[in-house]
């Protein structure tokens, strides 16, 4: 039988104070996060890629502050930063001319990128590749994403599990998955946006080649949802029940096949992550 573990999708939201924290600020949130949960996701460290040669990794005393923030047995899910997921820096304009990214899989920032994070070792779950839609400019074929995703995962270390996240709903086929099994890494499952329910991409076969399987809770309206909140993410606006029924049963299908299982919980999804969390532990009867 697999592991579960449920959490968030980032942590410090004064907003969550009655519901997680005991006041909405002058605390250690993580610390009091950690209290109620064994999980959670750090996406701060994605956003690493500022333009040509402007790169920026962890720190390590912040590494060294989680770390010492949580219980040994706490794990933390962690976005791999940009700088290594982005084929082509970003535009200020749309005119403007695509400029590739040098360091797009790189195997060398890679190995960087997990140097500043030693001090939270021994407490690394997922580490997920989130790659962005690429067109046919960005990436002309499937075959050559898949041949630069097989190099890079062939020089990769295996001491944490690898998740591979694209948001390319065509690529979620045979050849991506059989690549995925390959190398022994699993596909990371994204509820929200424009990509197909997790519960029929599963249904494909899905690749949990490490032995995990994450699953990300994110809305289909980022912005409208946020309008709607005004950044107060303490209630439950959009309950999304049929959705979390279908992704209580993938879960537990995962979970007998000796699976692990992290499910992360964006605000997003319904307008609380707690809540939300709340909800799903009432229907997995934990």
């Amino acid at each position: 039988m697999g592991r579960l573990r449920i959490g968030s999708c980032s942590w410090k939201y004064g907003s969550w104070e009655g519901l997680v924290y005991s006041a909405a600020k002058g605390i250690n949130f993580l610390e009091e996060y950690a209290q109620r949960y064994d999980t959670v996701e750090v996406d701060q460290w994605f956003w690493s890629l500022h333009g040509p040669g402007k790169i920026t990794m962890p720190r390590e005393d912040i590494a060294r502050e989680y770390a010492a923030s949580v219980p040994e047995d706490f794990r933390f899910s962690v976005k791999v930063p940009n700088s290594i997921t982005l084929s082509h820096f970003y535009r200020k304009k749309k005119s403007d001319p695509l400029e590739e990214n040098p360091d797009f899989l790189s195997g060398d920032l890679f190995l960087r990128f997990l140097d500043t994070l030693t001090p939270m070792h021994a407490l690394l779950g997922p580490l997920m590749l989130q790659f962005e839609y690429l067109n046919r400019q960005k990436m002309p074929a499937q075959d050559i994403f898949l041949d630069r995703l097989g190099e890079f995962l062939a020089a990769a270390p295996r001491d944490f599990p690898i998740g591979i996240e694209s948001r390319n709903p065509n690529y979620l086929n045979a050849k991506y998955f059989t690549l995925l099994e390959e190398h022994g890494v699993h596909h990371v499952y994204l509820q929200g946006y424009y990509m197909p329910q997790v519960t029929e991409v599963f249904g494909k076969g899905g690749a949990h080649g490490s032995g995990t399987s994450v699953i990300r809770l994110h809305g289909p309206d980022r912005k409208g949802i946020e309008e709607r909140t005004g950044g107060e993410w303490n209630r439950r606006l959009e309950p999304r029940e049929e959705e979390l029924e279908d992704i209580v049963e993938m879960t537990n299908v995962l979970l007998a096949q000796d699976v692990d299982v992290y499910l992360n919980v964006n605000n997003h999804y319904e307008g609380s992550a707690p809540v939300t969390i709340a909800r799903l532990r009432e229907m997995l009867q934990l």
